[in-house]
């Protein structure tokens, strides 16, 4: 019972009581200190505040193939953690920087939110750093970018994240590609910090298989045509091409190699994985790569596959929401975040009450601490200077085919 609501439920009884027991001074404080001794006895397990997450979801513009999952996985998400009401506060950055940084000012110095999820991409999760360092306001961001969490500096010690980094997936793709003798590999990308930071993992992992990177291109995700690129990718002739791109704009890049005759390999980044990217590239994509989630192919996965189990669970709760077929790696980042703060947020209850500083402090501490939580990714241990705790069974490689994700096992 709030404590509100305690009081206003012991007034009326103390007043009966007073007027009872009015000729005697004597009786009406034995009830003054009886009521006293209650209260002191209910305080300590009493609610005094709900816990505040806010998120930050890029629901519009060219990134909200990634936010609306997000969004849709919030209402799965527990509204009680530790005996504690949890409050979710969704708001919309509409893919754009300023928008998510306005957006978590208003949930750090207004909502007063104890922990912050997002935002969907890179550009905005970065942008939004200074703000909760600032406000010392634990954040878990769903973007891809290591930089996001790399190096834990004292900015960065209030930054988590739940998908796997860049350079886990980029890897992957430099594997694969040594693996079907790929020489030679081009690079296009969003001009953004995710290309940019795919692209370096991506050439440094492509040097270490002795794969020789030949061209790098950049496009915006509102750009209508990326001809111009891909003609002078093609005139490198490159044995594969990466696709540095997140959401439905990752789809231009794969058409039009396709449109201009390409028949080599393409694998794309992480940050399509879900539906919608399917629909829009459709029959051009058949054939193409991505390490992935474990969610996309999680019914594919060896039974001894740590994220199977919860990865199912998962799918099987969205699905019911959203229907058959609906589930992304975007939503199960969402929720894999849910579970740190179901991890964390009991733990940060007994050093502290909910919307302090010391509450943030305790549940960053707690975040930071998590060790052996298995989640729908993989199994998650993070340290003072690891704040995603994710090993390299949280990827795995897909293929995709007939607009389906196809695991591929090593």
């Amino acid at each position: 019972m709030p404590l509100t609501t305690l009081f206003e439920a012991g007034t009326p009884r103390v007043r009966e009581s007073s007027e009872r027991l009015a000729p005697s001074r004597d009786g009406l404080a034995r009830r003054a200190a009886a009521l006293c001794a209650a209260l002191a006895g209910a305080l300590p397990g009493m609610a005094l505040a709900q816990v505040k997450i806010g998120l930050v979801l890029s629901l519009t513009g060219p990134a909200a193939s990634l936010g609306i999952p997000a969004r849709d996985t919030v209402s799965l998400l527990p509204k009680q953690i530790g005996g504690q009401a949890v409050e979710y506060i969704v708001l919309d950055d509409a893919s754009d920087t300023t928008q998510a940084v306005q957006n978590t000012k208003k949930l750090v110095s207004e909502n007063h939110v104890d922990a912050i999820i997002g935002s969907s991409i890179t550009p905005n999760s970065l942008a939004m750093i200074d703000v909760v360092a600032e406000g010392e306001t634990p954040m878990i961001s769903l973007a891809s970018s290591a930089k996001i969490i790399e190096p834990v500096d004292a900015k960065r010690h209030w930054v988590f994240k739940t998908p796997q980094t860049d350079a886990m997936m980029a890897s992957a793709i430099a594997e694969h590609a040594s693996a079907h003798g790929v020489k030679t590999i081009a690079f296009i990308g969003q001009a953004d910090a995710l290309g940019e930071t795919f692209y370096t993992e991506v050439a440094k992992f492509a040097q270490l298989h002795h794969i020789e990177m030949v061209a790098s291109e950049r496009f915006n995700r509102t750009d209508p045509s990326v001809t111009g690129q891909v003609l002078k990718m093609l005139a490198t002739h490159p044995d594969a091409v990466v696709v540095g791109a997140a959401g439905t704009p990752a789809a231009l890049p794969p058409k039009t190699l396709r449109e201009r005759g390409y028949k080599g390999l393409i694998y794309h980044n992480h940050g399509v994985g879900n539906n919608d990217f399917l629909r829009v590239c459709g029959a051009d994509c058949n054939g193409t790569f991505l390490p992935a989630s474990p969610v996309l192919v999680a019914a594919q996965l060896p039974a001894d596959h740590p994220a199977k189990r919860l990865a199912l669970d998962y799918i099987g709760r969205f699905e019911a929401l959203r229907g058959t077929g609906s589930v992304s790696a975007f939503g199960s980042y969402t929720w894999d975040a849910g579970m740190l703060l179901g991890s964390a947020v009991p733990v940060a209850l007994k050093a502290a009450a909910p919307g302090t500083p010391e509450f943030r402090h305790a549940l960053r501490d707690a975040l930071e601490a998590t060790r052996g939580l298995a989640d729908t990714n993989g199994v998650v241990n993070m340290s003072t200077s690891d704040h995603l705790g994710l090993d390299q069974r949280a990827r795995v490689m897909v293929e995709i085919m007939n607009a389906k994700w196809v695991y591929q096992p090593r």
